[in-house]
């Protein structure tokens, strides 16, 4: 495993980007009269989770990188509301690459936190 030496390092912000990539694409292919409404929320949701992982690795003190990496993952639960709605709703076709990406980044955003909990009950 490679060093950490900034944000970028990590696996965790590299999904989450990806992530935000992949909700992007899939938005632009919302009606027009969602864009100031669920396009808008879900974009901002998937731009939350790879910022409060780099906002609290910035931040070098444990405590705060937690924080930051729990409140990443509310926002992807909240992403993963809003996509269930986007696709009960039918604006979007149901994607289950975008599932499995949502999914991913929970499972390595859980980790990270249970690693750093981990270390510091040390």
């Amino acid at each position: 495993m490679g060093q950490v030496r900034t944000f970028r390092d990590l696996i965790a912000w590299q999904k989450a980007m990806d992530l935000a990539r992949s909700v992007y694409r899939a938005t632009e292919k919302m009606p027009q009269s969602e864009r100031f409404g669920l396009t808008n929320q879900m974009r901002r949701a998937a731009v939350s989770v790879p910022s409060n992982i780099a906002e609290g690795h910035g931040r070098q003190s444990r405590p705060d990188y937690l924080k930051h990496l729990r409140i990443a993952r509310g926002s992807l639960g909240e992403l993963a509301t809003q996509l269930e709605l986007a696709w009960t709703m039918e604006l979007i076709s149901p994607d289950a690459g975008l599932l499995e990406l949502v999914e991913e980044n929970d499972r390595v955003l859980q980790g990270l936190i249970r690693g750093l909990e981990n270390k510091e009950n040390e």
